[in-house]
């Protein structure tokens, strides 16, 4: 295995990632990976491959499995505090929850108009869900070739107890990867077309407010930022250009983890939440890290 790539901006990386760690390949030969969510009590992680049309499941000495087969060109997966599956649909335009081995569509119309294609999502602790809908799932490489019945790329809030979908922000360009601060007092938004994070106030009715750059990422490599988690002491890690980029909590750049082949998610998993689950277009790698991550419930 080899050992893993760092660029350093930043003396504090070092308490992030070890220069001696070994970059493993856990699953190759797959066709476009993204979405993976690592369950914390049945230590598995489950990974969305769109051109394969399913979702994966991966477990420590039990190997590579279905979990899912006709996914409907899932993208990005999460669990809410219940521990169900929520995913973002590519061939559908629709969010979803699986109750067990039931179906339940949370999201699939703005206004009457169909949605672009919901790419990634994150649920707060009230069980309200927040995604972004870029129109990536309507194009020849990752979608299927189709009209927007929207004019702008949004992200939007489903809110459990009334079965509610709000606008947010129609603002960005490519709104993508997202994530919230521990307490949830923000929320980080990806703009891809921007090679940018944007950060927004969370307000007391899940409203956002006072959109700023958090930060610009770095690198002539392939790559746009895209997956997006924050760990256990604030820092915001984000799959952007050449792999990974990691922030301090206040935007400062503190390096890059620079991985083979351009990537487009990642997971903390593994008993302690410190491996780090990568996935790349064809590959899912694992990289053990010193600090973890946050479990999603």
């Amino acid at each position: 295995m080899p050992t893993i790539e760092l660029e350093a901006h930043d003396p504090r990386l070092s308490n992030l990632l070890e220069p001696a760690a070994q970059l493993e390949t856990v699953v190759g030969g797959l066709r476009f990976l993204e979405g993976p969510i690592w369950h914390p009590t049945e230590h598995h992680l489950r990974f969305s491959d769109i051109l394969a049309n399913c979702t994966w499941q991966w477990a420590e000495g039990a190997g590579l499995s279905i979990y899912r087969g006709n996914s409907h060109m899932a993208n990005g997966n999460t669990y809410d505090r219940q521990g169900r599956v929520l995913s973002c649909h590519h061939a559908s335009s629709r969010v979803t929850r699986m109750d067990g081995e039931n179906m339940t569509v949370l999201a699939a119309h703005y206004q009457g108009a169909q949605l672009n294609s919901p790419n990634d999502l994150v649920v707060n602790r009230d069980g309200n869900v927040y995604f972004t809908d870029p129109p990536y799932g309507r194009e020849r490489n990752v979608g299927i070739p189709r009209q927007c019945e929207l004019d702008f790329n949004g992200v939007y809030r489903w809110r459990e107890t009334d079965d509610s979908l709000t606008l947010l922000t129609s603002e960005l360009d490519r709104p993508n990867g997202l994530c919230f601060s521990a307490d949830e007092s923000l929320l980080y938004i990806n703009n891809s077309t921007r090679f940018r994070i944007m950060v927004f106030a969370v307000l007391a009715d899940g409203s956002l407010a006072d959109g700023r750059v958090f930060a610009d990422t770095v690198g002539a490599e392939d790559g746009v930022p895209d997956g997006m988690k924050i760990d256990s002491l604030g820092n915001v890690w984000c799959v952007a250009q050449g792999g990974l980029q990691i922030f301090a909590a206040d935007g400062t750049l503190l390096g890059r983890l620079l991985i083979p082949e351009r990537v487009t998610n990642f997971a903390f998993g593994d008993v302690d939440l410190r491996g780090l689950y990568i996935t790349g277009i064809t590959t899912l790698y694992r990289v053990r890290v010193p600090v973890s991550g946050l479990p999603v419930f």
